[in-house]
Formats: structure tokens, C-alpha cells, sequence
């Protein structure tokens, strides 16, 4: 029998809770008084690269509790997220900045769940990563476009 992990994916505090904010920012980009925009997709930078540090974070301090998660290819994944996250926040362009963490997120959405299945990342990150982290790209996405059409 399958053992269930205890942490509840589902809700909205542990699984998309987080990415709650990025949608906030895309829809207030566009519905916001005009100045106000811009401070929100500048919000949605700084938290987006909050937490696809935080992920990175995760997934290096799991390899800490257990060495065979310790890979190459999870050390780099861990870093890749760091250094995303890093430049998303000193590129001068939002526009880039934006682009630079929707693929970040992409990217973690993919690898976290590649990692959960084969046992280097928490288990329930094949279930939860990818619609939570594509929620944060939705959020990205209406920023990148609100910036891009304005």
C-alpha cells in the first residue's frame, strides 16, 4: 500500500498559496490605476524569485537529509534555481526579468516532478509542482504581457 504524504498538496496555504500573489500581480497589472501596475509586476518579481529560491532551497536541503538525492543533476537543479532567481532580480528589463522566472518556473515544474518520482525530492512533488509552479507562470505571463503591450 502506497503511502499517503502527509503534507495537504491540495490546499491552498501549502500548495498554492504561494503562487497566489504572482496571480494577483497579473490580473492587478492590468486592472490597477495606471502606476500602480507597474509596482505590482515589480512585486511579482521580487516574490517570484523569492520562491523559486525557496524551491531551490528544498530541493537541496532533501539531498542534505538523504545523500542519493545528492546528485549532479540535483545540485544543479538546485543552483540552476538560485542563479534564475539571482538574475531575474539585477537583469534592467522586466520584461526579461519576467521571462527569465516564467521559464525558471517551467523548468522546476518539470524537474521537481522528474526528481519526486525517482525518489531525490519530496513524494509529493510529482503531484503538486507542476500545477502549482504553471499557476505561477499564468501570473508571470499576464505580467510579461501587460509590460509588453504597454
Amino acid at each position: 500500500m502506497k503511502q499517503r504524504s502527509r503534507i495537504p498538496t491540495d490546499s491552498i496555504v501549502f500548495g498554492f498559496g504561494p503562487m497566489l500573489p504572482l496571480v494577483a500581480a497579473g490580473i492587478g497589472a492590468w486592472v490597477l490605476a495606471p502606476g500602480w501596475g507597474m509596482i505590482a509586476v515589480r512585486l511579482a518579481i521580487v516574490w517570484g524569485a523569492l520562491i523559486l529560491s525557496f524551491i531551490g532551497g528544498v530541493r537541496r536541503g532533501f539531498g542534505f537529509a538523504k545523500p542519493r538525492a545528492s546528485t549532479v543533476v540535483e545540485v544543479v537543479a538546485a543552483v540552476g534555481y538560485f542563479t534564475i532567481a539571482g538574475l531575474a532580480l539585477v537583469v534592467p528589463f522586466v520584461s526579461t526579468s519576467l521571462a527569465l522566472l516564467a521559464a525558471g518556473y517551467a523548468l522546476a515544474a518539470l524537474l521537481d516532478r522528474q526528481a519526486a518520482l525517482a525518489g531525490n525530492a519530496p513524494a509529493h512533488f510529482a503531484r503538486l509542482r507542476p500545477p502549482q509552479l504553471l499557476l505561477g507562470c499564468a501570473g508571470l505571463a499576464a505580467c510579461w504581457a501587460w509590460v509588453m503591450l504597454g
